[in-house]
């Protein structure tokens, strides 16, 4: 199990019980401190292409002993090659999976809605600022709801739950909590897994294919312990997400063609249809127009 191996425990549904609170509060921020070490691990994986320091952390002997007793275990075009070669194998296999046409973004918007910037970018960003983060730019710029940094969020959620704990503050790891379980309910769980599971069917590399199936197995312990298992996932792991109707504002007082006040524009004869299209009078010279 993924808790066990990585040194954190299953967080309860129940408030921890006015004995011993002390105690209780002390063991969930001692794991949500371990939580959060993970939440930032998956992050870098998806947020950018891997730099030569994060790889050498994931090349880390430990590291690699904690992903194989989960059935994790990267192949030799990881192991056996040296980091610059490495970085720039990634980058192109970044390129394809997640940037190029024919990839697939890891964005919730298109993951969803099968456009950029759409509900779900504008609900995070809005999140982001209630709850005071600030998106600062990284090599590139990235979405609000790029996986990444969807990652990276609950990883500061399950930090802010760990200061709480260390200052006796059961009131406030409760309502950071509860931020990170509406997080899942409505952002995170909805896609995160079947997006996990065609990320590690269509990778090349082992290391995407791997961290991808990482991911999956962490989600859904995650929803297990935050007791959100009647959560659906929506993406499905789908190949080809159908775009979404875009809905647009309409002003029914505006004047539709052909019915604008007379002599206000010349008229034109739509070639093969019965419409009147206005056209407005074109300036004889570009001196007469004002810039």
């Amino acid at each position: 199990m993924l808790n066990a191996t990585f040194d954190f425990d299953t967080v309860e549904d129940e408030t921890p019980s006015a004995t011993g609170v002390a105690l209780d509060l002390a063991q969930l921020g001692a794991e949500s401190s371990a939580r959060a070490r993970i939440y930032r691990v998956l992050a870098g994986v998806f947020v950018e292409e891997p730099s030569i320091e994060f790889l050498s952390t994931m090349g880390n002997a430990a590291w690699l002993r904690s992903l194989e007793q989960v059935g994790v275990k990267f192949e030799s075009d990881f192991l056996d090659t040296d980091l610059h070669t490495l970085a720039d194998v990634l980058a192109c296999e970044y390129a394809t999976l997640f940037a190029s046409s024919g990839g697939f973004p890891p964005v919730e918007s298109v993951r969803l809605t099968g456009r950029f910037k759409q509900d779900p970018h504008y609900q995070i960003a809005a999140l982001y600022q209630r709850l005071g983060f600030a998106q600062s730019k990284g090599r590139f710029e990235v979405f609000a709801d790029q996986l990444g940094l969807e990652l990276m969020f609950v990883a500061e959620m399950l930090e802010r739950c760990a200061q709480a704990a260390a200052a006796n503050d059961l009131a406030a790891y409760r309502q950071h909590d509860k931020e990170i379980r509406r997080f899942w309910s409505l952002h995170l769980g909805r896609w995160v897994r079947g997006y996990s599971g065609l990320i590690s069917r269509a990778s090349n590399h082992s290391f995407y294919r791997e961290m991808a199936r990482f991911l999956h197995g962490f989600a859904s312990e995650e929803i297990a312990a935050m007791g959100l298992t009647r959560l659906e996932d929506l993406d499905q792991g789908q190949l080809v997400i159908p775009k979404s109707e875009i809905t647009l504002e309409f002003n029914p007082d505006e004047p539709i063609c052909g019915e604008c006040p007379s002599g206000a524009a010349e008229r034109m004869q739509a070639p093969g249809q019965g419409r009147v299209i206005p056209i407005t009078p074109i300036p004889a010279q570009v001196s007469d127009l004002a810039f």
